[in-house]
């Protein structure tokens, strides 16, 4: 008999941050599946093999997760923010013995965040990049006088020990998700809106842009700009705006921001979830 569950796809393999977070919000109530990769994750859902996807947003330590953003303000895509998630990542320290490490997996944020620690605990250790916390688990668990910095839970998982938690908690360090579907979201708690759209290349034409916010009141939370490949010198923005569509001074905002635009498209109105812990 076919699940009636919904399905969900998150950056794997199992362990992962993404994962933690993905059971925190989902519990029972869906299926969880892994992905290989950010894109794994985006044709997942617009591919009709999973009802909805979660991929990671960006990190108080290590910044925004650039591929997330490209398939986000990519022209192809169709899929609109659901909602967004927050975990306060607790990292660990994994691996058989905590003698001899000569080799430190784990991925970019973590070993950005844990920097000085790592260089504290383990000046001649070998730092080495992986795609996800759980590959750096998973390698840690095969190769000798290793260890990995991910998420606690994993460690019986991949048969390892804790062998030290938690690492590198001087500084707060949380990681966002979005949720992504292919319609507008139907939860009725909605806070935030995002946008995507691109400006001609006018002397003003990002302030004209802008103006209409400022002059009806509404906050854009976040902005970025990311270069769009085969035309140099030109950009597309993707920007969070703090309320939705249905308050009438964001809805007049987006209408003459609209005028000045090139292109511009509604990626939804979402809530922001309360912040998970690890």
């Amino acid at each position: 008999m076919k699940s009636l569950l919904p399905s969900v796809a998150y950056l794997g393999p199992e362990g992962t941050f993404a994962h933690l977070t993905a059971q925190l919000r989902y519990k029972e109530s869906a299926k969880l599946i892994p992905a290989s990769g950010i894109p794994d994750v985006f044709e997942s859902v617009s591919g009709n093999r999973t009802s909805f996807g979660i991929v990671p947003l960006e990190n108080s330590s290590g910044g925004f997760i650039y591929e997330t953003i490209d398939h986000l303000v990519d022209p192809k895509n169709d899929l609109k923010v659901q909602e967004v998630l927050s975990i306060n990542v607790r990292l660990a320290l994994l691996g058989k013995e905590k003698k001899n490490i000569r080799v430190i997996y784990s991925h970019f944020a973590p070993l950005h965040h844990c920097g000085d620690w790592i260089k504290e605990k383990y000046p001649d250790a070998k730092l080495v990049k992986e795609s996800s916390t759980a590959s750096a688990i998973k390698n840690a668990a095969t190769t000798p006088n290793s260890a990995a910095i991910g998420s606690r839970g994993a460690a019986k998982r991949y048969g390892l020990k804790v062998l030290e938690f938690p690492v590198g908690q001087d500084i707060e360090n949380v990681t966002q998700f979005l949720v992504l579907g292919q319609h507008h979201s139907l939860l009725e708690d909605c806070s935030k809106t995002s946008i995507v759209f691109t400006l001609p290349n006018n002397p003003g034409s990002l302030y004209d842009f802008l103006t209409p916010f400022k002059n009806e009141d509404v906050n854009l939370t976040r902005i970025l700009s990311r270069p769009i490949i085969g035309k140099p010198q030109a950009y597309v923005f993707l920007a969070e705006i703090a309320g939705t569509q249905e308050q009438s001074n964001v809805k007049s905002a987006l209408a003459k921001a609209e005028r000045v635009a090139t292109t511009i498209k509604n990626l939804g109105s979402y809530p922001v979830k309360k912040r998970y812990e690890s």
